[in-house]
C-alpha cells in the first residue's frame, strides 16, 4: 500500500472518529478547531488570512461527510499486505517506524478515538518509556491532542502543539488582556516573524508536553489498574473530566511544574499558569491565588512549595476516591470539595 494510500484509510478512520464524537466541544471550541482543521487540510500557512466563505463551505462539506460515515464501523489498517486492527498501535508501528512514519490510534476522554499518522521526527528512550516525536502529519482529527500516553509509548505530535499554540496566540489576540498567557507569549517576538517565534515556543513547550505525559506515567503507576477501571466505568462525561483534570494536577505538581522550576523555564511556567482549563482551576483555586502572589521571577519557592503540597494532596485524594468510590454518589461535589 502506498503512503497515499494509507494517508487516506487513516483519514477515513479519522472522519468516523469526527462524526461520532465532534458534537462533545462547545460551539465556540467548535468552531474554532474547525477553521484551523479546514487550515491544516487546505494546506494553508498560519500567516494567511482564511477566506469566510472558503471556510464555510468547507465545514458544510465537512459535516455532510460526517452524516455519511457516521454509521460505519472503523476500517482496518493495511500495511505492507498485512492487516491490523486501528487500535493495534505497537503492531503497525513495528511496521511503520523503519520507513519514517508512525501512526497511533487511541481513547481519549469521553470514550473518543483519535487517530494520526505522521512522519517520524525522533524516537528515544527516557527512563522505561519510549518517547515518539512526529512532524508533518497527513491524517488527523479534529481533536488532533498534542500528546497521548499508550501502554509506555509516548506520542508527542509536533504540529498538533504548533496548531495549539497558535489557537492560543490567536485567542489573546482576540482579547488583548493582561494574564498568564500574555506574559508567557510576550517572551517570542510574533510581531516581527510569527512563524519563527511559533517555531521557537513549539520547541520550548514540546519539552512541557513531555513532562505532563511523564508525570501521567509516574501518576498512574501510583493509583495502579484500579485507577484505569475506574475511570473507564464513569459513564457521566463531566465526570470523567473532572476525574482527569485531577490526575492532571496530580501529574502536574509531582512531575510537569517542579522540573520547569528546576530548569528555569520562566516563560513555560507562565504558560502553565494560562493553559490551565476551566476545571482544574476550579480544582486548585490555590494555584490561581500562589501565582497571582508570585511577583519574582528570579525567586521560584512558592510555586515549588505549592508543587509540593499539591502533590501530597492530590496523592491522598484520589487514592481515598479509589478506596471509597463506591460510597461516593457526586463526584463532582466530591472533588470539588477536597479541591486544594
Amino acid at each position: 500500500m502506498t503512503t497515499d494510500l494509507l494517508c487516506s484509510l487513516v483519514q477515513h478512520n479519522c472522519n468516523i472518529a469526527d462524526a461520532r464524537h465532534a458534537a462533545n466541544y462547545t460551539l465556540c471550541t467548535y468552531l474554532m478547531k474547525m477553521r484551523e482543521f479546514c487550515r491544516w487540510d487546505k494546506g494553508y500557512s498560519y500567516n494567511r488570512l482564511l477566506p469566510k466563505e472558503e471556510v464555510g463551505e468547507w465545514v458544510s462539506e465537512r459535516e455532510s461527510l460526517w452524516e455519511e460515515l457516521e454509521q460505519e464501523s472503523y476500517s482496518p489498517i493495511e500495511v505492507d499486505n498485512k492487516t491490523f486492527d486501528p487500535f493495534d498501535t505497537e503492531a503497525i508501528n513495528e511496521t511503520l517506524l523503519p520507513k519514517g512514519m508512525v501512526y497511533s490510534g487511541g481513547i481519549g476522554a469521553g470514550c473518543s478515538p483519535h487517530f494520526f499518522l505522521g512522519k517520524l521526527a525522533s524516537k528515544e528512550l527516557f527512563d522505561d518509556h519510549e518517547v515518539i516525536l512526529s512532524s508533518e502529519e497527513c491524517a488527523r482529527d479534529l481533536g488532533a491532542p498534542p500528546a497521548m500516553t499508550l501502554g509506555n509509548t509516548i506520542f508527542i505530535r509536533r504540529e498538533s502543539v504548533r496548531r495549539m499554540l497558535w489557537e492560543k496566540l490567536q485567542e489573546w489576540r482576540w482579547h488583548k488582556n493582561e494574564s498568564a498567557m500574555s506574559k508567557a507569549l510576550s517572551f517570542y517576538d510574533f510581531d516581527a516573524d510569527s512563524e519563527a517565534a511559533l517555531d521557537e515556543m513549539t520547541n520550548a513547550e514540546i519539552d512541557s508536553v513531555l513532562l505532563h505525559e511523564q508525570g501521567e506515567i509516574k501518576t498512574s503507576a501510583i493509583l495502579g489498574e484500579n485507577w484505569k477501571r475506574y475511570l473507564g466505568s464513569v459513564d457521566n462525561l463531566r465526570h470523567e473530566l473532572l476525574l482527569r483534570a485531577a490526575k492532571d494536577l496530580f501529574a502536574d505538581s509531582i512531575v510537569t511544574l517542579p522540573a520547569l522550576i528546576e530548569k528555569n523555564k520562566i516563560a513555560s511556567i507562565h504558560f502553565f499558569a494560562g493553559n490551565m482549563s476551566p476545571l482544574r482551576r476550579q480544582l486548585c483555586p490555590s494555584f490561581i491565588q500562589t501565582y497571582k502572589d508570585w511577583n519574582n521571577e528570579e525567586d521560584l519557592s512558592p510555586l515549588s512549595e505549592w508543587a509540593e503540597r499539591s502533590a501530597e494532596h492530590w496523592n491522598s485524594v484520589l487514592i481515598r476516591l479509589l478506596e471509597k468510590h463506591e460510597e461516593i454518589n457526586e463526584i463532582d461535589d466530591f472533588l470539588i470539595a477536597n479541591g486544594q
